[in-house]
């Protein structure tokens, strides 16, 4: 029987969890980006396919809208035929918002992000073990 020995390693890398929160707070830009991104695009189908604007969900759906496009709906015409609508404002709405989250993105990560540092490990010997020695009561192998 040998000896053996449990060894406990820890690694230790500065600024690990500053990069993790970084890594965070750009997702969570590129989410309440993308949602809005999606409302919008969902806005410019609704009125593209002359979806009945009584409708609750269109009520909603155009009434958390609004205040995002309100800054662009004098910006371009809206051609129209038989109750369909084309929102040009809209359309440039959205590379705009795009263009927005893309930069507050950058500047998050450009501002807290740290690069990977020195990487520290320690290792530290926890116990050393010792095999029992042989039950006696267990008669040995008789050769053969």
């Amino acid at each position: 029987m040998t000896e053996y020995k449990e060894v406990r390693t820890e690694h230790h890398e500065a600024g690990q969890a500053q990069r993790a929160t970084t890594f965070k707070a750009t997702q969570l830009i590129w989410l309440l980006f993308g949602l809005l991104e999606a409302a919008i695009g969902l806005r410019i189908l609704f009125k593209l396919i002359a979806v009945n604007p009584g409708n609750p969900f269109a009520v909603l759906l155009y009434t958390v809208t609004n205040p995002f496009l309100a800054p662009f709906a004098s910006l371009k015409g809206s051609p129209s035929a038989e109750g369909m609508v084309l929102e040009v404002s809209s359309i440039i709405a959205m590379i705009v918002y795009a263009l927005i989250a893309w930069a507050l993105e950058r500047l998050v990560y450009v501002l807290f992000y740290r690069p990977r540092g020195h990487v520290s490990v320690r290792q530290t010997v926890v116990e050393d073990h010792i095999p029992p020695p042989p039950d006696d009561s267990i008669p040995p192998e008789r050769p053969r």
